[in-house]
């Protein structure tokens, strides 16, 4: 039990680390652009960050918890990997490289059950419960076939959206961009595009809403406010609302003067950088909460019989077998407050990065980048793909760049990070098995 509490403590320090190293994808572009002072802009992320709580569900939990199987492996893979990925979130912090905590987390994790599975079984084929031939490499869960067609699950596609989350981003923050810089002429065209947009946003949020009668757990006695504030519906109202706000502004911008199209901007950057702390909070807050399910769903495989307390009644949720899974409540509270707490900490290295070394950044760009990131944050919380937000933002502020011209994005940054992107994850989980097997000798 001490290990399992030492886990929940030190992934609630990384969740607090995130928040700080993370800081800047939120706040970077509204810093850059001068609409906040750092100190307000921190405050007002972490807000945001902490209000996530209430919008998102625990889809990407689930995901983060069977990186692993957890009937293969016990405590010291979790701790190697939670102590793996905090070293390296501490060390690209230092340096001003806005690498992944996500990808970190889950190539510790993962590097720390492949260590475990070579010094249990070795690099030769062992025979498992079920009767069949295993090998050391499939104690990740790599890939997993959605069910009745849905996404697909695993490390291999946490994998591809290094490569998918920045250049959906992108793509949609260049068309975002486009769109606004059309909607400053005076013609009909973009505003008849506009109508339509806020018409097809409507009935898809529309065809999306879940009514009272598929709500697990109203929150309400009220069939319409346990509707309007269940998890799922809220976060599409909240895509509808970003959406239709941004297509309002599109139909006056032709009639703005440039200081009140500016002032216009700024106001709306307050909203785009709300949304997008929404998001990291969400998707960024949930891995934690995954890797202390998966602890206690460890703990509880290599002790059985144990009688677990209420406060760790954790159930991992199971489609195959219908189960339904149990978080206790204080387990999100604790990983939305670290989050918060950490984003307010702030985290200005990576803030310079981002806010001015990719590309410089007005307010026209900043409310594209975060309107762009923030859609699509929502969008993989939907899908149950823990995607980094650092990628995606950064994905976003590139996109945004590309509307002036190629020459306008500083490549040069741009490939250093990608080469940060591409190693996280072989790095966090080198080190981890490292942590892994030092920690076998004393634990």
């Amino acid at each position: 039990m001490t290990l399992l509490i030492l886990i929940i403590v030190l992934a609630l320090i990384f969740d607090y680390i995130n928040g700080f190293h993370d800081a800047a994808n939120a706040i970077a572009t509204v810093v850059a652009t001068k609409v906040l002072t750092p100190f307000q802009a921190v405050v007002w992320a972490a807000f945001f960050n902490f209000l996530a709580y209430w919008v998102f569900g625990f889809g990407v939990a689930d995901t983060v918890a069977k990186t692993a199987h957890t009937m293969e492996i016990n405590l010291v893979v979790i701790l190697a990997g939670v102590i793996a990925a905090i070293c390296w979130n501490l060390l690209t912090w230092w340096l001003g490289i806005p690498s992944s905590s996500s990808h970190t987390l889950i190539g510790g994790f993962a590097g720390a059950a492949v260590a475990h599975a070579i010094a249990v079984h070795g690099f030769s084929g062992y025979v498992g419960e079920d009767g069949a031939t295993h090998y050391w490499y499939e104690i990740v869960s790599w890939y997993k076939a959605g069910k009745d067609g849905g996404m697909p699950s695993g490390v291999i596609i946490i994998i591809a959206f290094i490569v998918l989350a920045p250049l959906i981003g992108a793509i949609a923050s260049y068309l975002i961009s486009i769109w606004l810089l059309n909607a400053s002429r005076k013609s009909i065209g973009p505003k008849i595009f506009t109508v339509a947009l806020m018409i097809a946003t409507i009935v898809f949020v529309w065809c999306l809403m879940k009514p009272y009668s598929e709500i697990d757990k109203p929150r309400f006695d009220s069939h319409f406010w346990s509707v309007a504030f269940d998890s799922h519906n809220i976060k599409w109202f909240l895509v509808a609302f970003i959406v239709l706000t941004v297509s309002a502004f599109c139909l006056i911008f032709s009639s703005l003067n440039l200081h009140q199209a500016d002032a216009a901007l700024k106001k709306m950057q307050l909203l785009s950088s709300a949304a997008f702390s929404l998001g990291h909070g969400g998707n960024d807050s949930q891995k934690v909460m995954g890797i202390i399910a998966a602890a206690v769903a460890v703990y509880i495989n290599t002790n059985p019989g144990v009688h677990m307390d209420a406060w760790l009644d954790v159930v991992l949720p199971n489609d195959d077998l219908g189960i339904k899974g149990v978080m206790p409540s204080w387990i999100p509270l604790a990983c939305y407050s670290a989050i918060a707490a950490g984003t307010l900490s702030g985290g200005w290295k990576i803030v310079k990065t981002m806010g001015s070394k990719i590309t410089k950044v007005s307010s026209f760009e900043g409310v594209a980048a975060e309107t762009a990131g923030a859609l699509t944050l929502y969008f993989t919380e939907h899908l149950k793909i823990p995607v980094s937000t650092t990628h995606t933002i950064t994905g976003s502020i590139i996109g945004v760049g590309l509307t002036k011209r190629v020459s306008a994005v500083r490549w040069g940054v741009t490939v250093s990070l990608i080469w940060a992107w591409i190693l996280t994850i072989p790095i966090s989980a080198l080190l981890a098995g490292l942590v892994y097997f030092i920690l076998s000798v004393f634990i």
